[in-house]
């Protein structure tokens, strides 16, 4: 504002008149990103129990899938609890590694994950599927290889199934505490 002081006739009082004159300011901004190839892996997740328990189910989902695919590369008959056993060990194999290593490389996703049901729903899911493939394997094996060689090795791979639903049990029971926030 610029002011401006003038003489006013009379009793030699001045007078103050304000000029109000208006521009226009220009500016400009710019955005600069910066990219960087290094990753980020959130090495303290695994120093947690659902950290250390989805370690172990993919694991032991290994040893599963590993002893059922060296039984069924030797040309054995491919009966339907087999079948079963490997499809539900590889496919929560799979999903498990999935989660294991998403949780690893973006820290965020730990704690998003924790907070919708969709953890509870799959290791419940997990724990039914493969209780139900393990037990139907063990008693396969039990009636009809219980004379064969392969009887340590089938009976092996189904007990790591019991052992693995005991930990996608445990793992409910966690995504279902923190699910509920307690």
């Amino acid at each position: 504002m610029i002011s401006l002081t003038t003489p006013t006739t009379g009793m030699g009082l001045e007078s103050e008149r304000s000029i109000i004159m208006s521009h226009t300011i220009t500016m400009r901004t710019a955005t600069v990103t910066t990219t960087t190839s290094s990753i980020i892996i959130n090495t303290g997740y695994l120093k947690t129990y659902r950290g250390v328990l989805k370690l172990l189910e993919m694991l032991i989902g290994a040893v599963s899938v590993g002893i059922m695919g060296h039984h069924m590369d030797r040309s054995y008959p491919y009966t339907v609890p087999n079948q079963f056993f490997i499809m539900m060990a590889t496919t929560f194999m799979i999903a498990t590694f999935l989660l294991l290593l998403s949780c690893l490389i973006s820290i965020p996703t730990e704690s998003i994950i924790s907070k919708t049901i969709y953890e509870v729903i799959y290791h419940a899911v997990a724990f039914a599927l493969l209780l139900a493939a393990s037990l139907n394997l063990m008693v396969r094996v039990t009636d009809r290889y219980s004379r064969q060689s392969e009887y340590e090795l089938l009976l092996g791979a189904s007990i790591c199934g019991l052992v693995n639903c005991c930990l996608y049990f445990f793992s409910t029971i966690i995504a279902l505490r923190m699910y509920r926030g307690l």
